[in-house]
């Protein structure tokens, strides 16, 4: 598992200390920073903010931008809504699990990607659709996906 840099966490608290209201940001930060939010990093916002830990695990598994485990640095999204899905979505799916050797829900070994499945983007003339990274990869075919990926070091 992914490890934690405690002392990171405690510079990223330190900037919030003695505010009220900030635990969704400071949570949001240490998300960016270490791409999850680890039960370590957990306890010590409790201990140095005065927060009850349930407090804090019910902010962070609420918003789906939090991860309460390690995830890749690229966040790759493919979109199964029916419009994609019938535009070959899965055949989609299927090559980057076989590029990344993953399946969906999973990170890579190397902690680059992480994949995966949407029910729908809101772009559905653009399917089938990959997101990585919040940048949008339109009318995708299987042969494309090894380039798109890539493209993400």
């Amino acid at each position: 598992m992914a490890e934690i840099d405690l002392k990171g966490v405690d510079e990223i608290i330190d900037r919030y200390k003695g505010e009220e209201g900030v635990l969704i940001q400071l949570l949001l930060d240490i998300q960016n920073e270490f791409y999850w939010i680890s039960p370590e990093a957990i306890a010590r916002i409790s201990d140095k903010m005065r927060i009850p830990k349930s407090q804090i695990y019910r902010i962070a598994t609420f918003y789906k931008a939090m991860s309460l485990k390690p995830v890749g640095r690229h966040i790759i999204q493919v979109c199964l809504g029916t419009a994609c899905q019938i535009r070959g979505a899965p055949k989609i799916m299927d090559r980057v699990e076989e590029n990344l050797k993953i399946k969906e829900g999973a990170t890579t070994p190397d902690m680059r990607f992480s994949l995966r499945r949407v029910n729908c983007l809101g772009c559905c003339a653009m399917g089938p659709v990959i997101v990585v990274d919040g940048k949008y990869h339109g009318k995708v075919t299987p042969v494309k996906v090894k380039d798109i990926l890539e493209q993400y070091e």
